[in-house]
């Protein structure tokens, strides 16, 4: 019945003169009954896009609405009534279909990855947390590799002991600085008054060039203990750390393979049905899994203490020579010496007023 109707529709002309006016049809009631039942069957008018010029024309008539999906239909004047028309309405229709789904699956991915990304995350830390409580209290037993954690405690003791040094160090350099500071403004005002009084000129001015003298021989062990400071702090606070938190990871990784051996070893004290067989077969691959990361960064932490360790006392050895040379030349008066012990250990003083920028620097 439908084909015999559009076979009817598509076989009708709609002229269009100049004015846009549609020219004259014979009167054919049964299309118009055959038309009627279509359209009360059709589509949705709120879904349709809409052609305009002769039906059969091109495609470069079509104003296809964004908003609107369903298939396109031509408008007859004469009847004023739809007829869906199959074409280039339909094909864009498709695409667009096809594109939104593509986009819709898309979004679907990644939302799936990333409720699994949280899922396992939540399921490890749930894990960890529980291997943690239960070796608090005493219930789980936990890996120990004790020539490793007794090197590790050694570390922190020796780290906790240099940063009691480094900040004593720093005192004494600020102590010192203020002192210097005092011995110049000293010596300045001896120089004046020597000046201003004749009958003390010899006086005041010995002591203005011992003053200058002294002040000179601190700037050089300021630069000598600033050195000294410098090196303790990047041994410390850099090479030290970065020691430390490669052992933090090795100790989380020791707490995941404890999480998951406990695990494979409780499932492996169950029943041994289907469905229990298979949770220990990926219990296993878990647990194997996280022994080679625990193994992995117990042979990094072996390595990295074993060269902090050689590091440490090449650096030390270095820099607590250049502290007792300095010290003890600059107390003992011994200008020379302390100038000596600066080009031993290639320490290049600034000159005065270098920690200012020069004007083309605050340009």
């Amino acid at each position: 019945m439908t084909d015999s109707i559009m076979s009817k529709a598509a076989t009708m002309e709609i002229p269009i003169n100049s004015n846009g006016d549609t020219g004259t049809l014979p009167e054919d009631d049964s299309l118009e009954q055959d038309l009627q039942q279509v359209m009360v069957s059709g589509p949705n008018l709120n879904e349709t896009s809409i052609v305009s010029g002769g039906y059969g024309g091109t495609a470069e008539g079509i104003i296809a609405t964004s908003s609107i999906k369903g298939p396109a239909v031509r408008y007859n004047p004469e009847f004023n009534k739809r007829i869906p028309v199959t074409g280039l309405g339909s094909n864009m229709h498709h695409s667009s279909s096809s594109s939104s789904m593509t986009a819709e699956e898309t979004t679907r991915g990644v939302a799936v990855e990333k409720l699994e990304t949280m899922r396992k995350w939540g399921l490890n830390t749930y894990k960890c947390t529980k291997q943690m409580i239960s070796e608090r209290f005493g219930r789980g037993s936990r890996t120990v590799d004790l020539e490793l954690e007794a090197q590790i405690e050694v570390l922190r003791d020796t780290k906790r002991k240099y940063e009691s040094v480094l900040r004593l160090a720093r005192a004494l350099t600020n102590h010192f600085y203020n002192m210097v500071q005092t011995q110049h403004a000293l010596g300045d005002t001896f120089a004046d008054l020597s000046q201003k009084s004749p009958e003390l000129r010899d006086e005041f001015g010995y002591n203005a060039e011992t003053q200058k003298l002294l002040c000179k021989n601190g700037e050089t062990l300021l630069g000598a203990i600033n050195f000294f400071v410098s090196s303790i702090n990047t041994l410390v606070n850099k090479t030290m750390e970065d020691t430390l938190m490669t052992i933090k990871m090795y100790e989380n990784a020791r707490l995941e393979f404890d999480a998951y051996r406990s695990d494979l070893e409780e499932l492996s004290m169950g029943p041994r049905d289907a469905v229990t067989m298979a949770r220990i077969d990926a219990a296993q691959q878990q647990y194997q899994v996280h022994k080679e990361k625990y193994e992995r960064l117990r042979s990094d932490v072996t390595i990295k203490l074993k060269f902090l360790e050689e590091n440490k006392v090449k650096v030390m050895h270095k820099q607590l020579l250049l502290f007792h040379n300095a010290i003890s030349a600059y107390f003992a008066g011994n200008q020379q010496q302390l100038e000596q012990t600066l080009k031993q250990f290639n320490i290049k003083l600034r000159p005065p007023g270098a920690d200012k920028p020069s004007w083309l620097e605050e340009q």
